[in-house]
């Protein structure tokens, strides 16, 4: 069985190492540094067997030249992206298979935080990079709202149990906007007292579990009547499409601050 360590990085940022134990053999998703993925391959006495990458953006990227001048080795990527270090290029369905890890990941593409974006999913795990956040998504840098939903939907389908592995820790800021949302959602309730203890001691709160998005997350929720009641409440408007709630809940989520 594969193991996930969690580095930490930048600001707020999770770099995932998924490691293969049997043969000390790992996979870096999203490096958007170098040095703190060396420090724990040395740590742990690992070898990097190949780099994942969700979509463009710096802070996922940025430590690949500097890995791959040391470690030569694929660096997975969208298609449809232009990233340059990205030797290994992925579209809908592909599967990749790591020989190292003993593990496949299929390839799903969910455009809206950009229009490229991809998420690798295998052995009960999604790296879904800045589409789908614990209690939240992310904002619609390139996609349109229709994208994003379409891409949330594809990630609904997976099965409940699947852990989520994203690339930020921002599941407080999250659950707290989603409470102006849902003040009476029970789940919602205890998951967020929960989130406070942990980053409260400093804890991750990354991964969680579909299963428990799907009852909190309101941008998994833009079907359900109490979202949509609270849509129409703070918005003053009368939305007719499922889009058009979660255009307005993303929009709202923008200008939210704790």
């Amino acid at each position: 069985m594969i193991e996930i360590i969690r580095i930490p990085a930048l600001k707020d940022n999770y770099i995932w190492l998924i490691h293969q134990p049997k043969t000390k053999c790992g996979v870096i998703v999203d490096p958007g540094e170098a040095q703190p993925v060396f420090d724990i391959l040395s740590h742990y006495h690992i070898q990097l067997s190949a780099i994942f990458l969700t979509h463009r953006h710096w802070d996922h990227c940025n430590g690949v030249a500097q890995l791959r001048d040391h470690f030569k080795v694929p660096v997975y990527g969208p298609k449809k992206e232009n990233i340059p270090v990205c030797s290994k290029p992925l579209q809908e369905n592909d599967t990749v298979f790591i020989e190292t890890l003993e593990a496949s990941f299929r390839i799903l593409e969910i455009p809206g935080h950009t229009l490229g974006h991809i998420a690798y999913f295998g052995e009960n795990k999604l790296f879904c990079g800045d589409t789908l956040f614990t209690g939240g998504c992310g904002r619609l840098f390139e996609g349109t709202a229709e994208q994003m939903l379409s891409s949330l939907k594809k990630l609904k389908n997976l099965p409940p149990q699947t852990l989520i592995y994203c690339g930020h820790e921002y599941t407080l800021a999250n659950l707290e906007f989603a409470k102006t949302l849902e003040p009476q959602n029970q789940a919602l309730i205890e998951r967020l007292e929960s989130t406070r203890k942990k980053r409260a001691r400093n804890e991750a709160t990354v991964p969680s579990t579909l299963a428990l998005e799907l009852e909190t997350n309101p941008f998994l929720r833009t079907n359900v009547s109490s979202i949509i009641k609270a849509t129409k409440h703070f918005s003053k408007q009368k939305p007719s499409k499922e889009s058009e709630i979660f255009l307005l809940i993303r929009e709202r989520k923008d200008h939210f601050k704790l």
